[in-house]
C-alpha cells in the first residue's frame, strides 16, 4: 500500500511539471566551434554549457556553468578569447530572451531561475538515458 502512494504521487508530481525537451545542441551558439586550424577546438566546452543551459537550474548553477566554460577555453590555450566567450553568455544567456540558447532551453519558455524539482531531475536524467541509447543505436548500426 505505501508503496502505491509513493507510486502515485511520482506520477502526478510528474504530470504536473512542465515538461523537458530532448537535449540538443548547436555547438558555440552564434560563436565559431574553433579556430582556422581546429575548426572544432572548443567546441566540446560549448556542447557541455549547452548541457547546463538545457537543463537550467538556479542562477548560481548559470554562474558556475559560464565560468566552467570560460575556464575550459583558457585550458586549451585561448585565455583571452574565453573572456569575450564568457562576456557573451553573460550577456545573451538570460533565462529572459526567447532564444533557442537562453538559460534553461529545454524548458518551455519564462521558466526563469529556479532550482531544479526532483520530478524535474528525473525527467533530466530520462532525457539523458534516451539520448544514449539513441547515440549507442547510431554507433551500432554505423559499424
Amino acid at each position: 500500500m505505501k508503496v502505491l502512494l509513493i507510486l502515485i504521487c511520482a506520477i502526478s508530481a510528474t504530470a504536473t511539471a512542465a515538461e523537458l525537451k530532448p537535449f540538443t545542441t548547436d555547438g558555440c551558439s552564434l560563436f565559431p566551434d574553433g579556430d582556422t586550424k581546429d575548426h572544432v577546438k572548443w567546441m566540446e566546452c560549448c556542447i557541455r554549457h549547452d548541457y547546463a543551459y538545457w537543463k537550467g537550474g538556479s542562477e548560481n548553477e548559470r554562474i558556475l556553468a559560464d565560468g566552467q566554460l570560460q575556464r575550459c577555453v583558457a585550458d586549451l590555450g585561448e585565455e583571452n578569447l574565453s573572456y569575450i566567450m564568457h562576456l557573451g553568455v553573460q550577456l545573451g544567456g538570460a533565462p529572459y530572451f526567447p532564444t533557442w540558447y537562453r538559460w534553461g532551453y529545454g524548458w518551455p519558455y519564462m521558466r526563469g531561475y529556479k532550482e531544479l524539482s526532483g520530478a524535474e531531475k528525473a525527467q533530466v536524467k530520462t532525457r539523458i538515458i534516451q539520448l544514449n541509447e539513441l547515440l549507442t543505436e547510431f554507433l551500432t548500426e554505423e559499424k
